[in-house]
């Protein structure tokens, strides 16, 4: 019997599964995927350029913990994430920044100018709750309609109105020139790729992998004195107040031999255009050389594979009664996005997992 059953080798798994196993803990960690690294795996495709099969993963946190963590299974390449949002059938800097907004209307405004001129737009709410909320009370309506509402149409299935405050507040608004995505501390891609910190992650002794296995439908062979759980949180108590919403994607992957570069930025919106919501070019990304180059586009639905829990009143009210179940589970500990039901960025998932296991080793000593 091992000391620990970890279900899933995404980043929440693989993290529980280090710590635990380099404080002399046995670990089985197992997925039912082919692959470890959960939604972060990449690989080489067909014509040998590294891409994101599950869509791109940019890595960047404000945490020195995090981030010295993560160094011991990687060296990093320097990244800061860009993004354009083609509306009009011009490409426009996003987050919206002042070159946004003079691009756009055809303004030259300075930086104190841009915020008198969102003071003017703006559409102040008295109560800020859902995602229009947010957009209308900082960038106004225009702005609105032609970067966020149809987006988030596609991305979620759901309006602005019917979308959690907290999405919106995801993307910044800002009165100078910075158009990268992320403003962190800590911007870096895995020199290697994140299959291959993950092989280095797990590489300790103490660790067994095993893949291809459904612990659903293992569950019942499978023996560890704790289990810690990174799967649907609804799906381990088999939906017993019914399941909790989730966003799928699908991705079409494209490789294009003859192209040096297909898009100027790593990523392309497209919030009113087309079934998909953005295109990625893998290579901005890794700065990997090759005389072709691949892209994915990102269509949103309803069914699939669980990505994205979906943050509105009722179905945190819903998660609130599996958490109920959870704290209930002595031998059992919950980490990760679909587990904790939220929409975690990656370095907030390592962060979670190291919470997760510091507290599981105190008990362990004061137990």
């Amino acid at each position: 019997m091992h000391d620990y059953l970890i279900v899933g080798a995404g980043f929440a798994g693989s993290v529980c599964a280090e710590r635990l196993a380099s404080a002399g803990k046995t670990v089985l960690l197992i997925d039912r995927r082919a692959h470890i690294g959960g939604n972060a795996y990449d690989c080489l495709d067909q014509a040998g350029v590294l891409v994101h099969p599950y869509g791109p993963h940019i890595f960047h946190t404000n945490s020195e913990r995090i981030f010295e963590y993560l160094s011991r299974f990687t060296d990093w390449r320097f990244y800061e994430h860009r993004v354009l949002a083609q509306v009009d059938g011009r490409l426009y800097p996003i987050p919206i920044n002042r070159t946004t907004i003079n691009s756009l209307y055809g303004l030259d405004l300075r930086e104190d100018e841009v915020e008198t001129y969102l003071d003017k737009v703006r559409e102040p709410r008295p109560r800020i709750a859902t995602s229009e909320d947010v957009v209308l009370s900082s960038v106004g309506r225009d702005l609105c309609e032609k970067f966020f509402r149809g987006y988030t149409r596609k991305q979620w299935g759901l309006d602005l109105s019917e979308l959690a405050g907290s999405v919106a507040a995801r993307i910044p608004t800002r009165t100078n020139d910075d158009d990268r995505y992320f403003t962190d501390k800590f911007q870096f891609m895995p020199s290697e790729g994140y299959a291959r910190m993950f092989e280095r992650m797990l590489s300790h002794p103490n660790i067994e992998v095993r893949l291809g296995v459904d612990y659903f439908e293992h569950r019942a062979s499978l023996r560890a004195r704790h289990i810690v759980f990174t799967g649907p949180i609804d799906a381990f108590f088999d939906f017993r107040f019914g399941k909790l919403p989730y966003r799928s994607l699908r991705f079409e992957h494209e490789h294009l031999p003859s192209t040096a570069q297909f898009q100027p930025t790593g990523t392309v919106n497209f919030p009113n255009d087309h079934a998909y919501t953005r295109i990625t070019e893998f290579r901005h990304l890794t700065g990997q050389p090759h005389e072709g180059t691949s892209i994915v586009r990102e269509y949103p639905q309803a069914d699939g594979e669980p990505y994205y829990p979906i943050p509105a009143p009722a179905n945190e009210a819903l998660y609130k009664q599996y958490e109920a179940l959870a704290l209930e589970e002595k031998n059992v500990t919950f980490v990760g996005r679909l587990a904790q039901y939220r929409y975690y960025n990656m370095d907030q998932i390592v962060g979670s997992a190291l919470v997760a296991t510091d507290k599981l080793l105190r008990q362990q000593v004061n137990g």
